[in-house]
């Protein structure tokens, strides 16, 4: 599987997990029982579907590895999506994340990603 994966928090939730030495997750997270990750080529489609027009956001690239058995991959719900999504059941230690960059809107609203996001 990918060595890294993504998540899309809100500015005052990685404020709270700074704070806390782990992200435990949005109120979508805690509704799912999981915390919602993608890989890098599912973070696109995952930020128009979930975060469109969101401005606040952080994007957080976490080293899969780090994360053990509480990681696994598995389709999103109802297989709504292709492919396998990973979902951690566990907070995320800020341990394992390898950086956290805030993510801007671009005059239509889209968001900017670094060059290495497909």
């Amino acid at each position: 599987m990918e060595s890294f994966i993504y998540t899309l928090i809100r500015e005052a939730d990685w404020r709270a997990a700074e704070a806390a030495g782990a992200y435990h997750g949005s109120s979508d997270d805690r509704r799912d029982g999981f915390l919602h990750f993608s890989t890098a080529s599912q973070l696109r489609a995952s930020a128009a579907k979930h975060r469109a027009g969101v401005a606040d956001l952080w994007m957080i690239e976490a080293e899969a590895s780090a994360l053990g058995h509480a990681l696994k991959w598995e389709p999103a719900a109802g297989g709504s999506r292709p492919g396998l999504f990973p979902h951690l059941y566990a907070p995320l230690p800020l341990a394992a994340i390898r950086r956290a960059i805030p993510v801007t809107l671009d005059a239509a609203g889209a968001h900017l990603f670094p060059p290495e996001i497909p």
